[in-house]
């Protein structure tokens, strides 16, 4: 019951909510896209399968993660891109240090954190629970491939776009996917024509019944 769950803020401005890590099995870092907030994207929890998990929300300075299109030089985007990793891996160590091991911690974002979540994970593959990317790609005018290293053995990834999206091309999405499943992920990816930068309830439908289903 939603209403059963608690919500505080962290020091570090990450907003915490659903089941506590103490008690639940599994865990989620959610990003929210440019402008938005922690509990912009946690209201997602009203239509996605995010029972019983620890939900972690970090907030943005200033609602932005970097100050220009994730297709821009990663120069461009320093040191805020690096900064905003540094504040995923962070959360991260903090749910390891409950307890809870990588392949139960999901992630999922939306737009700059849909890219954000594409970039951390793909700088750090190991098997985690899932990752979704509700329309994102990794980060750069080009794809830095040394960058990203280890193993996700099997890690169900879902990322989607419009197609035209203003923001994510969908070039970008396949480039994304091929470095993905190098790294060994599982993908499964959705285009939707003609859709505006948002987040469809068919996206909802597939995330919860690939990535969320247990």
């Amino acid at each position: 019951m939603l209403n059963q769950d608690f919500m505080y803020t962290h020091s570090k401005n990450i907003v915490i909510t659903g089941k506590p890590v103490s008690e639940a099995k599994k865990a989620i870092v959610m990003l929210h896209g440019r402008g938005a907030s922690a509990e912009d994207i946690i209201s997602l929890k009203r239509h996605l399968n995010l029972e019983n998990m620890a939900i972690y929300a970090p907030n943005a300075s200033s609602h932005s993660w970097y100050p220009y299109s994730f297709m821009a030089p990663v120069s461009q985007n320093q040191p805020a891109l690096d900064s905003a990793l540094a504040v995923i891996g962070e959360v991260v160590a903090e749910i390891e240090a409950s307890g809870m091991s990588a392949e139960n911690i999901y992630f999922a974002g939306f737009s700059q954190g849909a890219c954000l979540t594409l970039e951390y994970t793909a700088r750090n593959a190991k098997q985690y629970g899932g990752i979704i990317a509700l329309t994102g790609g990794l980060v750069g005018q080009q794809l830095a491939e040394e960058n990203y290293k280890g193993d996700f053995a099997g890690t169900p990834v879902f990322i989607s776009t419009g197609d035209p999206d203003p923001h994510v091309p969908v070039s970008r999405v396949k480039e994304s996917i091929a470095t993905l499943e190098r790294l060994n992920a599982f993908v499964t990816y959705a285009i939707y024509p003609g859709r505006p930068h948002t987040i469809s309830a068919e996206e909802i439908e597939l995330v919860n019944n690939q990535i969320l289903k247990s």
